[in-house]
């Protein structure tokens, strides 16, 4: 009976054995082996083996493209803006050993890196450059990145910026700056056009004023040419005048007739002679 029992235990003990010394590793993995709390070996994918009770499996690495969040953040540009970023990162293991020997959590620690090194950067940049620039962002902080990553056993395939945007405040500032730069294009506007407006007008008054004088100049020309015809044609000096201030009478008595307002007509006391000269000259 005896002897039944510790047969038993024998195969179940040699099961257990064989059980703990066979691993299957799945494809897209590597398995990190300690052997008495020391890096012995790593396990490939596919069928391995290690020593029961001096051998243990530590780690298992994810050899696939690793994809890593990186949060949003808050990054003050070179001239004091406020903006949010946040990235995504595709990394690989790529030496299992330096990623879980080389630093405690390799996926946090790229991920503090990439943070830092974002804000670095686009803190060394004024808010528009930051806002049109992700491919450059991209290219440096991917270039930042690289060596670090390196000694960590990882390689960066790629960073995207996800998102760069104005923080709330920084769009209300930029909205409300946006308005008063309106409200100035306006005013400046409506000045060019009261400008405008106004050195037409004094054109105008100019073109008028010079107009008025060409005609009182013209004016003047016919009434000296008058004069002259009618002392060639009548030799009495004083009777051309006498005739000419008789027409310009006739003339002032017509509009006085015709006028709403006039009421009495105040004759002058050379009007007599005026006329007389007037019809001499006619008769």
């Amino acid at each position: 009976m005896e002897t039944s029992i510790v047969t038993i235990a024998i195969v179940i003990f040699i099961a257990i054995t064989i059980a703990k010394m066979v691993y299957i590793v799945p494809q897209g993995e590597e398995w990190v082996v300690e052997q008495l709390g020391k890096y012995n070996r790593t396990l490939l994918p596919g069928l391995g083996w290690i020593i029961p009770y001096m051998d243990k499996v530590a780690y298992k690495l994810v050899t696939k493209d690793i994809i890593l969040d990186v949060q949003e953040q808050e990054v003050i540009t070179r001239d004091n803006a406020v903006i949010l970023v946040n990235a995504i990162a595709f990394i690989k293991v790529t030496d299992p050993v330096k990623a879980v020997y080389g630093v405690e959590n390799y996926s946090e620690a790229i991920r503090n890196m990439i943070m830092t090194t974002l804000r670095s950067i686009t803190g060394e940049m004024e808010l528009d450059e930051a806002l049109s620039s992700r491919d450059k962002i991209k290219l440096r902080l991917r270039e930042s990145i690289a060596d670090e990553a390196v000694d960590w056993g990882l390689t960066v395939k790629s960073v995207e910026i996800q998102d760069i945007k104005p923080s709330l405040s920084m769009i209300k500032a930029m909205e409300m700056q946006a308005s008063a730069e309106r409200e100035r294009k306006a005013t400046v506007t409506k000045a060019e056009g009261e400008k405008q407006a106004m050195i037409l007008q004094a054109e105008a008054r100019q073109e008028s004023a010079k107009q008025d004088a060409q005609a009182q100049i013209m004016l003047a020309q016919a009434s000296a040419e008058a004069i002259r015809r009618v002392a060639e044609a009548i030799p009495d000096k004083d009777t051309p005048v006498l005739y000419l201030l008789g027409e310009k009478y006739i003339t002032a008595l017509n509009h006085l007739s015709t006028s709403e307002n006039a009421k009495i007509v105040v004759l002058p006391s050379e009007l007599q002679e005026s006329l007389r000269g007037l019809f001499q000259r006619r008769g």
